[in-house]
This record gives C-alpha cells, sequence and structure tokens, in this order.
C-alpha cells in the first residue's frame, strides 16, 4: 500500500435512521485489505434514488448504515491473492476503478445459474448493517473495502469522476435493461426520464434505435431530446406502437402503457418498479397472439458495469453525462446533499469526501 492502513485517516458519514441527522466518524482507521479485497479512496460518490429513499423511511434499511452505492475512486490497497477487473486485467494501487452494487459468492445454485446478482448471500453496498469492526461498506466515506465477488472495472483516463461516479448503479442498470431488451434499430419507448431513463435514451439512441421518451415534467422532457430521443410526450398515449418499451419511473401507469404499446414479438422491460404497488392489468391472450416478452431487470451482472463503462468512456462527450450531476458537496454537508436531491433539479448530487 502507498498508504500505510494503520495510519490512514477514514472518515464516514452514518446514517442513523429516519428524520436523524448523519452522524460524522472522523476516529476510525483503514485496516489492510484481506485476501481479495481492495482499499479504495473514494474520490466522489452520488446519491442514489435508493439511498433518498432510504433516508426517507420509503425503503427498509438496517440502522445505523453506512448509505452510498455509487462511486468512483483510487486503490490504494490490493489484499493477498490479488484482484482482478471483469475485462481480466490486473488490479493495482493507483488505478481509478467503479465497483459493483454487490458481492456475490459466486458458488451458490444462482451464481452457478448466471445470476450472481441475485446470490443467496448477496452483500450490498451502501444497505448492510454497519458495525465499527467493518466500517467501510459504503460510498458516503473516504474509503471503502471492497469485498471478494464485487465485479471491478477500470476507469479509462479521460472520463470525468462525475461521469463515471454513476456507474456502478444507474449506468450498469441500465445496461443490463437494454441487453433484455434488444434495442438496436428498434422503435424504442422510454416512460421516466429521470437519471436511468436519460441514460437509457442515450445508449438505445447510440444503438441505433428511435425513441420516444415520455415523462410529464418538461424539463425532463427537454433533456430527453438532448440525450437523443427523436420525440418526448408528456405521457404514452401519444406514443405509437413499439417494439421495445422500457419503464423506469415505477408508475402503474407508465408499467400498464408499456406494456400496452407493444407490436408483434415486443418487448417488455420493467426496471423502475422496486417498491409494492397497485398490480397492472396482463392480456394473456394479447401476449400469447403477441409473441410478447416481459422481463424484468434488477441489478446486473458484472459484464454489464463494463458495458456500462465503456459506453459513458466512448460517448460522454456526445450526450450531456456531466450536467447530470450536481457540484459536489464536502462530506461534512451530507445533509445539504440530501436535501438537494430530494429538491434540486439534477438527478444526481455528488459528495467529494476529501474536501472540507
Amino acid at each position: 500500500m502507498n498508504e500505510s492502513a494503520d495510519v490512514i485517516p477514514v472518515r464516514l458519514a452514518r446514517w442513523e435512521g429516519v428524520d436523524k441527522p448523519f452522524s460524522l466518524l472522523e476516529d476510525a482507521t483503514a485496516r489492510t485489505p484481506g485476501h481479495g479485497e481492495l482499499l479504495v479512496r473514494i474520490d466522489l460518490a452520488t446519491v442514489c434514488g435508493s439511498d433518498l429513499h432510504t433516508v426517507e423511511g420509503r425503503r427498509p434499511s438496517p440502522v445505523p448504515a453506512l448509505l452510498g452505492h455509487e462511486q468512483v475512486g483510487t486503490v490504494v490497497g490490493v489484499g493477498a491473492g490479488g484482484v482482478r477487473c471483469v475485462d481480466g486485467t490486473p488490479v493495482e494501487e493507483g488505478m481509478r476503478v467503479v465497483w459493483s452494487v454487490a458481492a456475490s459468492c459466486g458458488r451458490c445454485e444462482r451464481c452457478e445459474r448466471g445470476l450472481p446478482h441475485k446470490c443467496l448471500s448477496l452483500r450490498k453496498y451502501g444497505h448492510e448493517p454497519w458495525s465499527p469492526l467493518a466500517p467501510l461498506n459504503g460510498g458516503f466515506a473516504t474509503h471503502c473495502v471492497v469485498l471478494p465477488g464485487t465485479a471491478v472495472v477500470a476507469v479509462p483516463a479521460g472520463l470525468p469522476d462525475e461521469v463515471a461516479s454513476p456507474a456502478s448503479c444507474a449506468t450498469a442498470t441500465v445496461a443490463a435493461a437494454l441487453a433484455a431488451g434488444e434495442p438496436a434499430g428498434q422503435r424504442v419507448l422510454i416512460t421516466g426520464a429521470g437519471m436511468l431513463g436519460l441514460t437509457a435514451t442515450a445508449m438505445a439512441a447510440a444503438a441505433g434505435a428511435r425513441v420516444c421518451a415520455v415523462d410529464p415534467d418538461p424539463s425532463r422532457r427537454a433533456e430527453a431530446l438532448r440525450f437523443g430521443a427523436s420525440a418526448a410526450f408528456d405521457t404514452a398515449e401519444e406514443v405509437g406502437e413499439a417494439d421495445v418499451a422500457l419503464d423506469f419511473s415505477g408508475q402503474p401507469a407508465a408499467v400498464q402503457r408499456c406494456l400496452d404499446s407493444l407490436g408483434v414479438g415486443g418487448r417488455a422491460v420493467l426496471v423502475g418498479s422496486v417498491s409494492p404497488g397497485p398490480a397492472v392489468a396482463l392480456d394473456p391472450e394479447r401476449l400469447v397472439r403477441g409473441l410478447h416478452t416481459v422481463i424484468g431487470v434488477h441489478n446486473y451482472r458484472p459484464t454489464d458495469l463494463d458495458t456500462a463503462v465503456r459506453f459513458l468512456a466512448a460517448h460522454h462527450e456526445t450526450y450531456p453525462f456531466a450536467s447530470l450531476v450536481a457540484a459536489a458537496h464536502p462530506l461534512e454537508r451530507i445533509e445539504d446533499a440530501v436535501e438537494a436531491a430530494r429538491t434540486g433539479t439534477a438527478p444526481r448530487q455528488a459528495l467529494a469526501p476529501h474536501s472540507r
């Protein structure tokens, strides 16, 4: 390690529960990474919608917890046995990386079925109970211990932190959704033009799709056009037949419209429905005669994270991804970042943990 683990000062913003302020902890030190682990200095972390849902009590979470699972950082320690990136490149100190939202065991029946993102022993960064014995398990800190079984991808030089940070959740999830939807050259409907919907719009447009985006917010519709949509509408009733329909809003009416819009052979990919809500209607005869496919996407595979970073590296100057992340707050102002996430116009607020 370039920095001795027993003298690295570590700070973190620990969440103490709904309607309680975060606690800034400054008395911990980073430990030497264990076998197959990494110690990463977090350069920038972004506040995901699920972080906000946890803070507001709309998503169950252990208390206390170290939230945050979208971040980019620099490797400062590599454990015994070494770690390799998704593409096989050995991880080295000084490498700038992003890592997956979860660590998988690689041995259970789900991992062996190619579903590591649904591992029976899944551990998710920013979602686990906080412990003083393992305090660095989330992104809202100066450092993170990256566990064995975590997908790691090197960040190319020239890719800004504010573009790379959301890759480990938003962009990789969209990559998984588009892999399921196969939008290349298709008529694509996207409902919900937040961070994920805009990313999906850009990825589908870059693949040669004709994209119609739907969102009730006029500013989001304008953004969708900047991200490659050929049209943007207030409601999906204005949209014609779609070959691929992707919902990122989680709103029942939007999900219903995605299902109803499908032409023959169409695919509906549902991503936003991550909270309990009312059921929607599914006409089995229409599904059968239309040869429709309905797919749910939650989390993602390691290759999706690699795809996400490669896409951002190739297209971040074509589509204004950097504009989706607001100027970073220091860790001490995490309350301001969370409040701005509630009320601000940028889809992502950011924390620069090493700023003061």
